[in-house]
């Protein structure tokens, strides 16, 4: 079967905005860890459906940071791209910012890197379109992922 047309990074990119909530913290008012990969997750699972019109489930995830605490009352937001698609995946990237509503303070918390495989409608896995980086930035992101990619292969051995 042969692979649709090339897609840019920008026809399938995600921005989700969360306000932490007291359900969505811990005992001391911090985001929960595990919310937040949650949100990381739906946020990097729309980017691959946007790009390969298909649902996409997780494959992995690589580590994840947490280089600032999220507090209870800021407000989160999740940028999600496609890095770089391969025969039937593709690498999503989410960064995570935070916001202080009242100071207006932004503040760079995490990046995660997520792979997602495309699947037909009998559950097996199908080819994706390839991707066209056009930013410096996008084309940094997309030889950056061929890198992560490999190492994940490794790493499965």
């Amino acid at each position: 079967m042969p692979r649709a047309v090339l897609r840019t990074v920008k026809e399938s990119q995600v921005q989700m905005v969360q306000m932490v909530l007291p359900t969505d913290t811990n005992r001391l008012g911090n985001l929960l860890g595990g919310q937040l990969m949650h949100w990381i997750d739906i946020a990097a699972a729309i980017a691959a459906a946007r790009h390969a019109n298909r649902v996409c489930v997780t494959a992995s995830v690589d580590s994840l940071n947490f280089h600032h605490p999220i507090l209870q009352g800021d407000v989160v937001t999740l940028q999600a791209s496609v890095n770089r698609a391969f025969t039937t995946s593709v690498e999503v990237g989410v960064r995570v910012t935070k916001e202080n509503l009242i100071t207006g303070e932004k503040v760079f918390t995490n990046t995660a890197y997520l792979t997602f495989v495309a699947i037909d409608e009998d559950g097996k896995p199908t080819p994706v379109p390839p991707i066209k980086p056009m930013t410096k930035d996008e084309k940094r992101r997309y030889a950056n992922a061929a890198r992560r990619r490999e190492l994940r292969l490794r790493h499965r051995k």
